[in-house]
């Protein structure tokens, strides 16, 4: 067994600087030693965290970074985020080695889209075989993802398949043949229309097609025309759509509104993603994908049997996660986890959970969750040591904050990623957000702060790759008296670690015979505080959490 640790907190070093590349993170921090004294959790550095066979577990269990391409970091000087730009910061995200401490740590990308479009955010797509110019080439795309393959990091990108935009050829045909009259027009039903206003179902958005009396669905915007699967033709379109990106390499996709293909029937959607799906695993069959299903989850439940959902429910200000790190109760959380993943492994055994706080469509969780305070520090606990595959949106790890706020705009969702080096990546276009008020430090300031948020998200991911189990074991939830306090148990390949939380702003004793826990030794300790074990004697800090084995 291949055995690897971090460095030394002594050996703590910084890069200076090169161009826009920001210098490497700074090593960590002091993780547990077994049991006895109080292990410490405020210096999040690490520097005794131990992997094991990590480099080498190669499944879909992994903490993913959300990238909004044209908001990350610039490369060319145009202000504009791009493929090369993500390259050249790949240091910062994962510099290949599992636990040198010296990246974040993340073991896959969601990029956000990257192919051809008029529009900043591109998933209005005009052309599904071109990267955008403004992102960079195919060729980029294909250096990146080796990069990424290199160092066990997978790369999906985000696929828009409910709607194209309204230049891509595909809807202009559609609009020329509407427009003669030519029934006999491969294009003619390539989106979905109705003849006249009168025919417009209710509920539903339909704009007239340029020349003549038929209109043309396009819910979210005019420029978003919306496909129509029921058309054989377009199916076999998405299809190979997709297999152009697998056979470049790209290991799978995150499907942008994923409810809305057939709109306003689950059923129905639903059965054309376990259609679309067979399809795309017959040609890579170890794809990961992740659906948007913004909605309850008995809503997703229509989807899980084709493919995994972003769990809702977990994000934003309201939250469990977001609950539950303010002082909300561990028990009510880790039950929710215990019957969600009850549920999505009766309707498909390989689901996974699919936790997040925020993404680009919310309000930025520094808004909310404070580092000043530990809820920011205790949202990261409670979700990255989860079970499946959680997802960071870019920036959080920096405290970045940004909200729609009066402006009433996306675009202040997605600001660009304060490096403090010198990087010329720019705002989205019609971003409002005041700059002075975006984060505490840039990420070239956290690098070398043992105590900075940065370093706190790199321990816990390095925590979560040194228990394997965390992410992939069956999951027992542990109660304690204190709602505060509570955790699950995580039993794989014949390893069983308990993750225990404390919530509250006070110490909390715990007696773990009492919850049937029989485990001896601390592994990890990460939060405000520390954490000793005696016995069957837990003593947890408050806005702590520990990792027994």
């Amino acid at each position: 067994m291949k055995k690897l640790s971090a460095l030394a907190l002594s050996l703590l070093m910084l890069l200076s600087a090169c161009g826009s590349q920001a210098g490497a993170p700074a090593s960590g921090a002091p993780s547990a030693e077994p049991s006895g004294d109080a292990v410490p959790a405020g210096e999040y550095a690490v520097t005794d965290v131990t992997v094991e066979n990590s480099d080498v577990i190669d499944d879909n269990c992994r903490v993913f970074y959300e990238i909004f391409v044209g908001s990350f970091s610039d490369s060319d000087g145009d202000g504009t985020g791009d493929l090369r730009g993500i390259i050249n910061r790949m240091d910062y995200l994962n510099d290949g080695d599992p636990a040198d401490g010296l990246s974040l740590g993340v073991e896959g990308i969601w990029l956000s889209p990257i192919l051809t479009s008029k529009s900043y955010h591109k998933y209005d797509v005009d052309d599904y075989y071109a990267v955008d110019p403004a992102f960079g080439t195919e060729d980029d795309l294909k250096e990146l993802v080796d990069l990424c393959h290199e160092r066990n990091v997978k790369v999906i990108m985000d696929m828009v398949i409910n709607h194209s935009g309204s230049n891509n050829p595909w809807f202009e045909s559609f609009a020329a043949a509407h427009k003669s009259g030519d029934t006999s027009d491969p294009y003619y039903d390539f989106y979905t229309w109705c003849a006249g206003a009168g025919a417009i179902p209710a509920g539903r958005t339909f704009r007239q097609i340029p020349g003549c009396d038929d209109y043309y669905e396009c819910n979210f915007s005019g420029d978003m025309p919306e496909l129509n699967y029921d058309n054989d033709a377009v199916r076999q379109a998405v299809v190979d759509v997709a297999k152009h990106y697998l056979d470049l390499g790209v290991d799978g996709f995150r499907f942008d509104a994923a409810k809305y293909i057939y709109y306003g029937d689950n059923e129905q959607s639903g059965q054309f993603w376990v259609w679309y799906m067979d399809q795309l695993k017959a040609i890579k069959p170890d794809i990961y994908t992740v659906a948007e299903v913004w909605d309850a989850d008995a809503v997703t439940d229509y989807y899980f049997p084709a493919l995994n959902c972003f769990d809702f429910t977990t994000s934003q200000g309201e939250g469990l996660i977001a609950a539950t790190a303010k002082g909300g109760s561990v028990s009510a959380f880790t039950g929710y986890v215990d019957g969600y993943l009850d549920e999505i492994k009766a309707l498909n055994e390989d689901a996974m959970m699919v936790p997040f706080i925020a993404n680009h469509d919310t309000d930025r969780a520094a808004g909310y969750l404070k580092a000043d305070n530990g809820t920011a520090q205790m949202a990261a606990n409670l979700y990255i040591l989860s079970p499946g595959t959680p997802f960071l949106y870019y920036g959080e790890e920096i405290g970045l904050k940004g909200s729609r706020g009066g402006a009433n705009t996306d675009a202040n969702r997605r600001l660009k990623m304060e490096w403090g080096d010198g990087d010329t990546i720019a705002d989205p276009e019609g971003s409002t957000y005041k700059a002075d008020n975006r984060v505490a430090a840039t990420a070239q300031e956290q690098l070398s702060d043992q105590n900075s948020l940065y370093n706190y998200y790199k321990k816990v991911i390095l925590v979560r790759k040194a228990n394997p189990a965390i992410a992939r074991g069956d999951y027992t939830p542990l109660t304690f008296g204190d709602s505060k306090a509570g955790g699950f148990l995580a039993a794989y390949e014949g390893t069983t670690v308990a993750v225990i939380h404390n919530t509250s702003t006070e110490a909390v004793t715990l007696d773990l015979s009492a919850a049937g826990v029989t485990l001896s030794q601390i592994n990890d300790v990460v939060g405000m505080g520390t954490a000793s074990l005696d016995g069957a004697t837990l003593t947890l800090d408050a806005q702590t959490s520990v990792v027994i084995a």
